[in-house]
């Protein structure tokens, strides 16, 4: 059967590859002019299996009223107009309920483990270069009220078969000499050794073309225009391509791999996904003191910023707006980033050389991907990660090429259309 992939990012290059290798017939499709070029492109570089824990938790509401009105607050909401901005802000208090968040943890944390397996088998496989390091995430906490349910967490992650430990400050110098200038300050740390880091750009682009290899087609700088349909059966794609012309492409299903912008286009199908773009950032810049910028992988708990060694290069990811589809850099929000760099790694990058980066995040409210079956005879999802998207990634595309060739997927997942 021939499966067009609508989307060219980490989730429909990896679902392509999947696809192919179950002996599908792939296609994809994707406006940009080349493979991973929107929220794939400037990630935090996180393999993240030891942080399962969904955005909607009970600390959640207590935590964003405290930041509200902060221009430089880790989470900032723009309230709109826009009404499917204030659903998912609802769905996403719904989700804060203690046993929803239970439940959507194991969720991720089983798909997480079954996807960080994938991807090490997949790089085995193919010999994927993108500045891969297996050095684990080191999370760091400033203050010791967050430090205090450190163990809980632990102990969380232990019942998920997930490996990680509590560290004091003697451990965390030992794991990363570059955390130096900060070691008096640090209250504690968990260190997750089988996380890894990489450059999920170079990744996408490195497995586009082993897929165009295998026999995949990929139409690039091809806008979607909509769905074609007959009822419930989805009969073809109306495209554009960037001399304006206009056509159709047909396949026997179709999968939406579409990040924030997949509720849009299924929405005429009565297809009504909860997925909203949350807006993150990152800076990427030349390592200027290489004792200084770390080669392990940090998550700092207290300010929400990750940080990821990318060969010559340092890549500092955080924050997260609510602002509708808004893909603008704001400057301030950089500079915020910047002083976290050198307030915790002073003199580890060249700032006059920092690049800039915003990405949409496409979140449901619990923090779970819609994997699976949709409700059209032949339409089917991979799509709204979060900021799970390259930890998921290699889980999620090989999840649903099981689904779709009718077998049952190994992950404790709340797939869709499976009974």
């Amino acid at each position: 059967m021939h499966v067009l992939v609508l989307g060219a990012g980490i989730t429909g290059v990896t679902t392509a590859w999947y696809l192919r290798r179950a002996g599908f017939d792939v296609s994809v499709i994707d406006r940009q002019p080349a493979a991973g070029l929107e929220t794939s492109y400037a990630n935090g570089g996180q393999i993240s299996v030891s942080h399962p824990e969904p955005w909607a938790n009970p600390s959640a509401p207590l935590i964003a009223l405290r930041w509200l009105g902060r221009s430089d607050a880790p989470l900032r909401f723009r309230p709109s107009r826009d009404p499917a901005q204030w659903r998912w802000a609802l769905a996403f208090l719904r989700e804060c309920l203690p046993g929803r968040t239970r439940r959507n943890t194991e969720a991720i944390a089983s798909l997480a483990v079954y996807s960080a397996a994938q991807l090490r088998s997949l790089r085995e496989e193919l010999g994927l270069g993108y500045e891969f390091l297996g050095r684990g995430i080191l999370h760091l906490f400033f203050s010791q009220r967050e430090f205090r349910d450190a163990g809980e967490r632990v102990e969380i992650l232990a019942r998920h078969g997930i490996r990680a430990r509590l560290c004091g400050r003697g451990e965390m110098l030992a794991i990363e000499p570059a955390l130096a200038a900060v070691a008096d300050r640090i209250a504690g740390g968990i260190h997750a050794p089988d996380d890894e880091s990489g450059d999920a750009f170079r990744f996408t682009q490195a497995l586009a073309a082993r897929c165009e290899e295998a026999g995949v087609h990929f139409y690039y700088g091809t806008r979607i225009r909509r769905l074609l349909h007959t009822g419930g059966l989805i009969d073809a794609v109306e495209v554009e391509d960037a001399a304006g012309h206009t056509g159709q492409l047909s396949a026997g299903a179709y999968v939406v791999c579409l990040g924030s912008y997949s509720p849009a286009l299924v929405a005429p199908l009565g297809e009504r996904l909860p997925i909203y773009p949350v807006k993150g950032y990152s800076i990427t810049a030349p390592v200027a003191d290489p004792a200084r910028a770390p080669m392990v992988s940090l998550t700092d708990e207290s300010a929400r910023i990750v940080c990821s060694r990318l060969g010559d290069r340092l890549r500092v990811a955080g924050t997260a707006e609510l602002n509708g589809f808004d893909t603008t850099p704001d400057p301030l929000r950089g500079q915020g980033i910047l002083r976290w760099l050198e307030d915790r790694l002073p003199g580890a990058i060249d700032p006059a050389k920092a690049q800039l980066w915003a990405g949409l995040r496409p979140a449901t409210p619990g923090n779970t991907p819609l994997i699976g079956k949709g409700g059209g005879v032949n339409l089917w999802y991979n799509t709204g990660h979060g900021t799970l998207g390259w930890t998921l990634a290699c889980g999620s595309a090989a999840a649903l090429a099981t689904l779709m060739g009718g077998g049952r997927p190994d992950p404790r997942f709340p797939f869709l259309g499976r009974a």
